[in-house]
């Protein structure tokens, strides 16, 4: 609201700006984890454009990828509530963070699980360097990545593993233990 206005919250507009902000509606958006109620900046001329949830959209698609992206970068449920408050407006339960969580965590044991082609022609074992956090500290760790290219010229990830922390996601026959 304040790009497409031109100035602040509670801070003067342009001279010959003749649209303000006009409050907030309030709707309600599903979600594959129940229902999100927010609050929609609205301005007096009505041709505020809401960027992330556009008018008259009841649903929203992303916010479980969205919680699941913060899971991923590190951030704990109490922090991915406080960055959705912060960032959003949008009061979660916990509940709902951790329902899309743990629906990535069914993809993963079933990506573990899935079995593996008898041969692959060509196997890749590498590693990158990520930021971890662990108790408290953001440190780089490799973890280390086992690819192929299948029969049909496909590359596949195979598996990976970060053992200064236990972290297995792998088919037992790549990584000893």
């Amino acid at each position: 609201m304040t790009t497409h206005l031109g100035y602040e919250k509670h801070g003067e507009p342009p001279e010959g700006q003749p649209n303000a902000r006009n409050g907030h509606s309030h709707k309600t958006l599903r979600t594959g984890d129940g229902k999100l109620p927010i609050r929609v900046p609205r301005d007096r001329a009505g041709d505020f454009e809401p960027a992330l949830i556009p008018k008259h959209q009841r649903h929203f698609d992303g916010f479980d990828e969205a919680i699941v992206s913060l899971y991923a970068r590190g951030l704990g449920v109490r922090e991915i509530q406080q960055h959705l408050l912060e960032i959003y407006k949008v009061e979660v339960s916990t509940s709902l963070i951790t329902n899309a969580t743990d629906a990535v965590a069914e993809e993963v044991k079933a990506w573990q699980n899935r079995s593996l082609d008898a041969v692959y022609p060509i196997v890749y074992f590498d590693a990158i360097v990520v930021k971890i956090r662990h108790e408290g500290k953001v440190t780089n760790r490799a973890i280390y990545l086992a690819m192929a290219i299948n029969l049909e010229g496909r590359k596949e990830v195979i598996g990976f593993s970060c053992p200064e922390y236990g972290v297995r996601c792998l088919y037992h026959r790549f990584f000893s233990p």
